[in-house]
């Protein structure tokens, strides 16, 4: 999460991310305290229903990564995202957020 901090607000404005928590017991209170303190740029979201279970998470800091038609571009672990993979991620998220023609955002 601290290589995304510096690299996120780079592509903010063409690139929706959420950070989704994974513990039933916490919730959008506790979320949102901890991004603070962490300064995280990005919004915080629950997970609802079985979205978790239908993504398969099962660990903590599971990343995934859903272009604009929903199919999922990346999916990694905890620990998992060199700088570079992240930024070609989110340059590919960019890409696929572009409406037909390229005509803007």
């Amino acid at each position: 999460m601290q290589r995304l901090k510096s690299i996120y607000p780079e592509y903010s404005d063409r690139v929706a991310f959420y950070a989704v928590g994974s513990d039933p017991t916490e919730g959008i209170a506790t979320l949102e305290s901890y991004r603070q303190r962490q300064g995280y740029p990005w919004p915080v979201a629950e997970a609802v229903g079985t979205s978790l279970q239908d993504l398969q998470v099962q660990t903590q800091s599971t990343k995934i990564a859903f272009d604009a038609q929903g199919v999922i571009i990346y999916r990694d672990g905890y620990g998992q995202g060199s700088e570079a993979s992240w930024r070609k991620v989110f340059q590919d998220l960019a890409v696929s957020a572009k409406p037909a023609g390229g005509a803007g955002y």
